[in-house]
Formats: C-alpha cells, sequence, structure tokens
C-alpha cells in the first residue's frame, strides 16, 4: 500500500539540499548496483582489502545459548581486543575518528577506544530488502524535503543522492515492525552518582498494526507509548506519540498523562529541542534514538563518505552478569565493556537555518553505512564550540534481523555530565518484537486508561 500523496507533499518551507538539486529515484541503472556492487540497502559489499570485510549476508542465526528470551548472548565471545586508542596514541588515529570522540580521549585519562576485528553483521529480513531496492527508483524526496513520495516500508533511498536523504534512511530504518522494551535511562552527576529511571517502551509502525488501514493516518510512521515504572515519584507518567512524516505540514502529535494529576494533555514541546523525558536537561527531544523528527530547520550537507572507528556489536554491554554500577563511571560509561570496529560511514553535516532556532547550532552526523543507523553524531553550541558528543552501541538483534542499538549515550563535554538510554541487565523481559498490537490502543484514551499511580 501507498501513503498518501497528497498529505505528504503538502510541506510549505523549503530546504536547502548541500549536495544538489536532485530530489527524485534514481535510475534503473544505478537501481541495478544494488544487490550487485551494493548490499540491497545500498551500503559497499566489497572489504576494503584490509580490516573491513566483504558483507556476507551478516548475522541471521542466534548463537548458541541464546533462548528465545529478549536476553542477548555475545556470538563473537572469542574475539580479542587488536588495540586500543587513548591518550598516548589518538593523533595516529584522528582521521578515523569524529572530533567529538578525539575531545573525550583527551579530556578523560581513563576514556579509550578498544578496537575489535570487524563483523559486518547487519542483516534485515528479506521484505526490507526487497522493499529498498523497489524503493530505489519510485521514492522521491517532496520539493520541501519534509516528506516523501511513494514510500511504505524499507530504506527509502538506498542510493541517495544528499544529506538529507541520508537522513531520512536512519529515521525510518526498520526496527522489527512492532517491539515494546523494558529499559533504563541514568544521566549521572559529575562525579558519578545515579539514579535510574524505568521506562516501559512500545513502537509499533502504522504498517505492522493487525487492523492497520492504508486510508487510516496516512502520514504516521509510526505509534510510540513509553510509561515510567521507576522512581517512585514519576512511576504512571505516560508519552504518546503519532510520529508524522511530513512534521511541518502536521506537526508530532504527542500527549502526556500526569499521574499525580491524572489527566491526558497535548505535549507540543515534545519535538525538536523541547526537553527528553526524565533526563533532567541532559537530552532534547531530537536526540532521543540518536536523532528523531522533522528536519526542517536544519540545512543537510552531504560531506561524503569516509572509514572510521564505531561501536559495534555492543553485546559486552547487555552481559547479565553486569550491574549498572559497572557500567557507570564519572564522566562517561566503563569503555572496558565496549567494542569498536572500523566501519564505512556517511558523513553528513547540518546546520542550523538563518531565523531558526534550536539549541544545536550544528551536528555532524556519522552513519553506518551497514543499516542507516546514526553511530557517533558531534553536537555544536551557536559560538561554535563542539558541546555534546552522542555514541549509539549498536548489536545485532540476530533473532529477528534487526539492527539497533543496546545503548545510547550522550556526552556534555562542558559539564562533565552525560546520559545513557537503553540499559537493560537489571531489568527482566528487556525486549519483545513482534507485540500484537490495535490502533485503539494509541489513543489517547487508552493512554489515560494505561496511566496508573
Amino acid at each position: 500500500m501507498k501513503l498518501n500523496k497528497k498529505l505528504l507533499t503538502g510541506g510549505i518551507l523549503a530546504v536547502s539540499l548541500a549536495a544538489g538539486p536532485a530530489l527524485g529515484a534514481v535510475s534503473q541503472e544505478e537501481a541495478a548496483k544494488l544487490g550487485d556492487s551494493l548490499t540491497p540497502i545500498g551500503a559497499t559489499k566489497a572489504g576494503n582489502g584490509g580490516a573491513i570485510p566483504a558483507w556476507d549476508g551478516g548475522l541471521q542465526e542466534a548463537p548458541s545459548g541464546y533462548d528465545g528470551d529478549g536476553i542477548y548472548v555475545n556470538p563473537y565471545p572469542d574475539d580479542q581486543e587488536k588495540f586500543r586508542i587513548d591518550q598516548s596514541n589518538v593523533d595516529q588515529y584522528a582521521d578515523k575518528l569524529s572530533p567529538g570522540q578525539v575531545k573525550m580521549i583527551n579530556q578523560y585519562d581513563d576514556f579509550f577506544i578498544p578496537v575489535y576485528p570487524t563483523r559486518r553483521s547487519a542483516a534485515y529480513p528479506q521484505k526490507i530488502y526487497d522493499a529498498s531496492v523497489e524503493n530505489a527508483t519510485k521514492t522521491s524526496l517532496i520539493p520541501s524535503g519534509n516528506g516523501m513520495e511513494d514510500y511504505t516500508t524499507g530504506v527509502p533511498f538506498p542510493i541517495p543522492q544528499n544529506g538529507l536523504e541520508v537522513i531520512w534512511n536512519h529515521i525510518t530504518r526498520y526496527r522489527g515492525g512492532s517491539v515494546a522494551r523494558n529499559v533504563g535511562q541514568v544521566t549521572p552527576t559529575a562525579d558519578g552518582d545515579f539514579s535510574v529511571v524505568k521506562f516501559q517502551d512500545e513502537l509499533t509502525w502504522r504498517t505492522a498494526l493487525e487492523d492497520f488501514d492504508p486510508d487510516q493516518d496516512p502520514n504516521v510512521l509510526f505509534y510510540f507509548k513509553q510509561a515510567i515504572t521507576a522512581p517512585a515519584r514519576l512511576a504512571g507518567n505516560v508519552l504518546l506519540v503519532h510520529e508524522t512524516i511530513n512534521q511541518v505540514k502536521e506537526p508530532r502529535r504527542a500527549w502526556v498523562y500526569n499521574a499525580g494529576q491524572r489527566r491526558v494533555r497535548r505535549a507540543p514541546q515534545v519535538a525538536y529541542d523541547g526537553p527528553g523525558t526524565a533526563a533532567d536537561g541532559m537530552r532534547t527531544s531530537d536526540n532521543f534514538d540518536m536523532f528523531n523528527g522533522a528536519p526542517d530547520r536544519y540545512n543537510w550537507e552531504l560531506v561524503g563518505k569516509k572509514e572510521m572507528y564505531i561501536p559495534y556489536n555492543s553485546y559486552k554491554l547487555v552481559d547479565r552478569d553486569l550491574s549498572y554500577d559497572q557500567i557507570i563511571n564519572a564522566g562517561h560509561i566503563n569503555q572496558e565493556y565496549t567494542r569498536y570496529e572500523l566501519h564505512r560511514v556517511w558523513h553528513v553535516r547540518a546546520t542550523l537555518k538563518d531565523g531558526s532556532r534550536h539549541i544545536y547550532a550544528k551536528r555532524d552526523f556519522y552513519i553506518d553505512e551497514d543499516t542507516w543507523q546514526a553511530a557517533v553524531i558531534d553536537h555544536y553550541d551557536g559560538r561554535g564550540e563542539l558541546w555534546r558528543v552522542a555514541e549509539a552501541h549498536a548489536m545485532q538483534f540476530y533473532d529477528v534481523d534487526v539492527p539497533w542499538y543496546a545503548i545510547e549515550t550522550l556526552y556534555d563535554t562542558l559539564s562533565g555530565r552525560y546520559l545513557v538510554l537503553g540499559l537493560t541487565n537489571e531489568e527482566t523481559n528487556p525486549y519483545s518484537f513482534g507485540t500484537s498490537r490495535r490502533s485503539r490502543e494509541y489513543t489517547p484514551a487508552a493512554l489515560r486508561r494505561a496511566g496508573t499511580r
């Protein structure tokens, strides 16, 4: 089914596509590279003749020891650290790091990057590959850049022509259709003290609803519900989001249920640089999932493609034998439990438009070619100073063919504080993919029924 073109093409603001004026799909000749020299979603299939191997389909089978319970075991337990990048050798490797990563290494004596063998583990379901290949010749940005024509699922722009198309690939990437998860978020003080905010999240793509109707909510990409379960002072508060695609034509619909007041109200602040939920000012709304929401406040430049050390196959960070106390340190997470690999990334630069408002004046995105997920994002303030550094510690959810994040980190290099979202080590039933949901479960009335104190 196709999304309603009329609703998606009603953008009213122009966007600068710094890489060129192309807004359309690629030619059949270009698209023929998909599945040949390119993977079905557009990554370079070949290796680099060195540390980066060729993509061979990714990790599609669960390792022995996995019980199918959403508690993921490490499929590469015998891999050994090759070397680490720290203050003694960071200059040698700076060309394969972001400025933010270099700053973290120079700012903290115990922040280092442990480099492991590169495993191109990313794999998606065949239906996503098929849809992505089809999208290559039919999906296009609308003139404003705030939406797409002829897009339903898969990667909309597997052969991107500009920076904004790369960002749409990140925003729309497949995360399992429908998933529920129980995760923790922490915002440690500068000396490392922290308390855990616990969430029950639900994410359901519109097309994954049991009662999916192509004519209902055609401008909605997915529905999201987030209930706080701890600490007690916040427990019972619930956020509901209808994530619209063209958020200039139709702003994101968001509601919150306040358990103390026992009422539902609209929440227009859940967008752009509005405060993130229970984040103590440590992230904006559009920092969630590394970046989400409307792209209209920025000019987007496709800088190019490069090799870079990024967090990958981060199964140590979901190990059930680890406690949160072992992961959370002062200034940053315990890097002993991290894993970085050399991968190719798309570098996209977002610069705030004249007349637009956001606390981040510039963002440099580094997007993994095999998944279209943001791996690292450097954030700059209005003075042009590097401010916050985001790293997504990715992993392959091998039982459902879903690449996603083990945790997200966002480091404030000025205050010495940071945020971690997605912790599961101490949570029960951390992930449930393929959950059954109907549209009536994502209404304000359902939000009121779900809210308890």
